[in-house]
């Protein structure tokens, strides 16, 4: 805790004294992430911006936040490492604010932990943010002969079945705290993250050469053609912005379209 203020590297990393408090998390800013923040009590928010990208969906939950009455900001990704909650603590800067947080004091250009330092000021309460929106993992037809393709608007939902799977992700490519464990929790054949941004220290693509490690394909799409949080629309307008080496050898390359990686990947005959 720091003045009053909760930190966490990822919203899906949290415990029960959140609720009704003022946290830092490090996750994206989309409307999954923020909606698992509030589903968990937190009373007020600070996240990354997650690059912001294809129809800003990098700080939607902003206004999912708003709507529910929940003061909510986003740190600059270029500030701070995404998925580093002691990091956007310690340098976030903010860049962006729902009229609840402004109300509160949080401007751009603030200092994070100030901003958060404000919502914890405030009286602050837990809501109940209802069902999420849309499905959050998919699993699409299969193919004979191909590995399964699985859609998941966050890496936290990677399931035991999903074993040497090609799996598609809505979150952001940076390891929780730096973390080489965080980068999925099943050993999956390949696995695709949103580049957020790419933003501070490389921060957006650090899952790939810890999944390289484990002898697994990875890549990120560009933040500009998918909605972080959303698998669904990395699967339908993703363009790949980095590749790791396990990927490289078995024929992805930076620009293709992201379902043809998960194809091509889906085909492989093994690892290299």
């Amino acid at each position: 805790m720091t003045g009053g203020v909760l930190v966490y590297d990822s919203v899906t990393r949290m415990d029960p004294a959140v609720r009704g408090r003022a946290v830092i998390a490090a996750s994206h800013g989309g409307v999954y992430a923020v909606h698992l923040a509030l589903s968990e009590g937190v009373g007020g928010l600070v996240v990354s911006d997650g690059g912001v990208g294809l129809a800003r969906a990098g700080i939607a939950g902003l206004d999912f936040a708003q709507a529910l009455g929940v003061p909510c900001a986003a740190i600059d990704h270029r500030s701070a490492r995404i998925g580093d909650g002691a990091d956007c603590a310690a340098r976030g800067v903010i860049a962006f604010a729902n009229a609840q947080a402004e109300r509160l004091g949080v401007r751009a250009g603030m200092p994070a932990l100030q901003a958060a330092q404000c919502l914890a000021a405030a009286p602050l309460r837990a809501v109940d943010p209802g069902p999420l929106p849309a499905e959050a993992r998919t699993v699409l037809p299969p193919q004979a002969g191909r590995r399964p393709i699985v859609l998941i608007d966050s890496v936290s939902l990677a399931a035991p079945e999903d074993r040497d799977a090609v799996v598609l992700t809505g979150s952001h490519g940076g390891l929780q705290g730096g973390r080489p464990e965080s980068a999925i929790k099943v050993d999956v054949f390949a696995a695709l993250y949103n580049d957020a941004g790419i933003g501070c220290d490389g921060a957006g693509v650090s899952r790939l050469p810890a999944l390289d490690a484990r002898g697994i394909a990875g890549a990120t799409v560009a933040a500009g053609s998918a909605r972080i949080g959303d698998a669904r629309s990395a699967w339908e307008t993703g363009v790949i912005s980095r590749v790791n080496q396990t990927a490289r050898a078995l024929g992805a390359r930076e620009g293709q379209s992201a379902r043809a990686w998960a194809e091509g990947m889906a085909a492989a005959a093994g690892r290299p």
